[in-house]
């Protein structure tokens, strides 16, 4: 009797087999029944990691995003679904900003019928801990409690709904002109052009409910209460997966085929941020950020969005320094008497700029209240390194042994590692 290949890790030649079927069952869009298979591949340690790393990045290089966003979901449902062990959730410390907010989300997807009457005692479970904890301080941290709490522990960063959020019609809108938007941007450098209506509406509101209604907001490692949603854990539905793929057709010369995807990430903030708490650059070579959340929310109409100076990351420099030494930062904008671009908070507004700018969100101050904390959505595409358009750069390349972008989706991360976005 033959043995099913896709039941247990098996030798060499079965494991190909289960690899093979894993793949084209997520090409075809069966996630249900590739989910079993990429979880029977992890479940083999370190080669098994390696090897769907190695898929998402294949997928992404072959500008096959619909595969990409397909791949990113099972990476999510492994991570964090009602299939995964308690490790990597426990991992994610317990905060007063984290508990608030899923708290706050919790009700959310009560009073919208998503969530039922069995959802009241992890509902007081969140509460206990919330009170607990805020009892110690703002800032007040502590790890995961299984054994103290379970009903907490069975709920804590799980992916207990996940909002069904389907490609549109269109989702760029017809309201900003792609082709003046390259041409500003590769006639001025450094390289920044913003555009309003960006989403069509249809898009607008089915993205801005995806981030309310889905429980994937599991990075709280960021100061000031900020939380980050990222693509392999579960910043990922058909309808972002449509963005990032317009705007490769809608700006060629400027991304198109030269830049694929390399990551994208959403980021909630509020009420309050003060200015100059995020400086940073990324590691792409064109940053889009989009903001989402409703006008209405902002109480500085002048502030709330994203500060640009004009001045790039040194080549030189590394992932940790570039995104995350302020110490260093600082003092580098200020010696080299960098200017800046400030571009006020609009819903619906895009930022199109050269990711390797020392950028940062400017003072945020936003309306109490869980649907008015500020959303921004980033797609970063290419590396900083192969960026060919503002070649104005700070310092010679360095070879760098590992891209940040291939940060390990399921493995510790070390401290710094995220992006500071937000």
């Amino acid at each position: 009797m033959g043995t099913r290949t896709e039941d247990h890790a098996g030798g060499p030649s079965s494991r190909a087999a289960r690899r093979e079927r894993a793949l084209r069952l997520v090409e075809e869009g069966r996630r249900d029944e590739a989910l079993p298979l990429w979880r029977a591949e992890l479940s083999t340690g370190e080669s098994g990691l390696a090897w769907m790393q190695d898929q998402l990045h294949s997928l992404l290089e072959r500008r096959d995003l619909t595969a990409a966003g397909e791949c990113a979901a099972i990476a999510a449902e492994l991570r964090w679904g009602a299939g995964s062990g308690p490790a990597p959730r426990a991992s994610v410390p317990m905060s007063v900003p984290k508990l608030r907010h899923d708290l706050q989300q919790l009700g959310h997807l009560r009073r919208q019928g998503v969530l039922g009457e069995e959802h009241a005692p992890v509902i007081d479970a969140y509460r206990r801990a919330h009170d607990r904890l805020a009892a110690r301080g703002a800032d007040a941290r502590e790890p995961l409690d299984a054994a103290a709490d379970p009903v907490l522990a069975d709920a804590y960063n799980r992916l207990l709904h996940v909002r069904d959020t389907p490609r549109v019609a269109r989702a760029l809108s017809s309201r900003w002109d792609p082709a003046a938007v390259e041409e500003q941007y590769l006639a001025n450098p450094p390289g920044v052009v913003f555009v309003d209506g960006f989403l069509t509406d249809e898009a607008l509101d089915g993205l801005y409910r995806f981030c309310l209604d889905s429980t994937i907001w599991s990075g709280n490692r960021y100061a000031h209460g900020r939380l980050g949603a990222f693509f392999q854990d579960g910043f990922a539905c058909p309808l972002l997966m449509q963005i990032a793929e317009e705007l490769r057709e809608a700006l060629p010369r400027l991304i198109g085929e030269r830049y694929p995807l390399r990551q994208m990430w959403g980021f909630k903030s509020g009420p309050e941020l003060p200015a100059d708490a995020t400086t940073h650059a990324d590691f792409a070579a064109v940053n889009v950020n989009f903001w989402i959340t409703p006008d209405s929310a902002n109480l500085d109409p002048g502030s709330g969005g994203l500060v640009v100076h004009d001045l790039d990351a040194p080549l030189s420099w590394d992932f940790d320094t570039y995104n995350g030494r302020s110490d260093l930062i600082r003092p580098f904008l200020r010696e080299r008497r960098a200017r800046s671009m400030t571009i006020p908070y609009r819903r619906n507004r895009a930022v199109v700029f050269n990711s390797d700018l020392f950028h940062a969100t400017d003072a945020v101050r936003f309306r109490p209240g869980y649907e008015n904390l500020r959303i921004n959505v980033t797609m970063l595409y290419g590396d900083r390194e192969a960026e060919v358009h503002h070649r104005e750069l700070s310092g010679p390349v360095t070879t760098l042994s590992r891209p940040a972008w291939r940060s390990a989706a399921f493995a510790r991360r070390k401290a710094g590692a995220r992006p500071r976005k937000g």
